[in-house]
């Protein structure tokens, strides 16, 4: 199941065209994009989602996007939507045709949720680090890079998780070129030592991630200390736990990373996974 939602909020068929040939989007990448997660009807961090979805635009100097008119479409999608359990509403707002004056395109689309991901949830994956190709010094040097900008230019990230596809491998943890850990294509890191929880910092070009608030703010009510800071490649083979965080995927642990099993998380990730459930 598909629902579509344009931007003035009127819905539409997902399977005809909707989008024009030379919209720089399609053509350049050059636009922005969120997933929010719903759960029996309830959007999870749709303010969150939409202040991100702000904050990608200004990087990228397009139009401010009118939040309210975004949430409304969020809205319009998910009261369309039949199905019972959770799906996902991806928003999606670019530059708009090259050519002319139609001006910039948003649209949100219903996505039901492959159940690879959910089973993920449970079983937990196994990982692989890739370089990025890129030091984490180069944000603040050169901010025309986009670096923790939600863009749509993802070819990298799919051919990161295609190439590990390929290997057997089920997720990928970008590492900078300084040796530390970024994020994963679709993806936050989230690594456990002891009763902290750590994730790299937005500092280091990493996208800020919602689901990674979400459980920090509920760790910490529980009595967990959470740090937002640099995190070494060599420290996720010994951390006491290791996660992927995402809208989707929610909180994932990692079992296999590079071949070699880490540390069994299995109970903590349970537990973390209940934590971040009661949020909502």
């Amino acid at each position: 199941m598909r629902v579509l939602a344009m931007l003035d909020g009127t819905l539409a068929d997902p399977h005809t065209p909707h989008i024009r040939v030379d919209d720089l989007g399609l053509t350049r990448g050059d636009g922005v994009f969120e997933t929010v997660l719903v759960v029996d009807g309830k959007p999870r961090e749709l303010d969150p989602h939409l202040r991100r979805l702000a904050r990608s635009a200004a990087m990228l100097e397009l139009p401010p996007p009118d939040l309210d008119a975004w949430a409304r479409l969020t809205w319009t999608v998910i009261n369309a939507w039949e199905d019972p359990g959770e799906m996902a509403v991806k928003l999606v707002y670019t530059r708009g045709p090259e050519y002319g004056d139609g001006g910039p395109t948003g649209y949100a689309v219903g996505l039901a949720i492959g159940g690879r991901s959910v089973r993920n949830r449970t079983t937990g994956v196994t990982a692989i680090t890739l370089e990025r190709g890129f030091d984490p010094a180069l944000v603040e040097r050169a901010p025309w890079l986009l670096l923790g900008a939600k863009t749509l230019s993802y070819a990298t990230n799919m051919a990161a998780m295609r190439h590990a596809e390929k290997l057997g491998v089920d997720e990928v943890i970008f590492t900078g070129a300084d040796g530390s850990v970024l994020e994963g294509p679709t993806s936050n890191v989230v690594v456990l030592n002891g009763r902290t929880l750590r994730t790299p910092p937005p500092t280091s070009g990493v996208l800020p991630g919602t689901t990674q608030g979400a459980l920090f703010r509920a760790a910490e009510r529980a009595g967990w200390s959470t740090k937002v800071e640099p995190v070494a490649a060599d420290e996720l083979a010994t951390a006491d736990g290791l996660f992927v965080v995402s809208s989707v995927r929610k909180v994932t642990r990692v079992h296999t990373l590079n071949g070699a099993a880490v540390t069994d998380a299995t109970e903590i990730a349970a537990e973390l996974a209940a934590l971040y459930e009661a949020e909502y």
